[in-house]
């Protein structure tokens, strides 16, 4: 398992942010996760590291902006 940080741009509220938590909480590969408004990044646990490219693009389609912090 891997922890990784993923800046989220276009966040502007707690609606935003139950909406990424919806698409995070699908992906069965994701075992745990938060998302926070005030840093505008999400900090999940993955199980695998091939489902990053997938989270970024699910995070994209909804109109944000991700990109993987290092």
């Amino acid at each position: 398992m891997k922890e990784i940080k993923i800046h989220i741009e276009g966040m502007k509220c707690e609606g935003c942010v139950n909406r990424v938590k919806n698409v995070i909480g699908s992906l069965k590969d994701v075992s745990t996760y938060d998302v926070s408004l005030e840093n505008k990044e999400l900090v999940a646990t993955v199980k695998k590291e091939k489902v990053i490219p997938k989270i970024l693009s699910k995070i994209d389609a909804l109109g944000f902006t991700a990109s993987v912090e290092e």
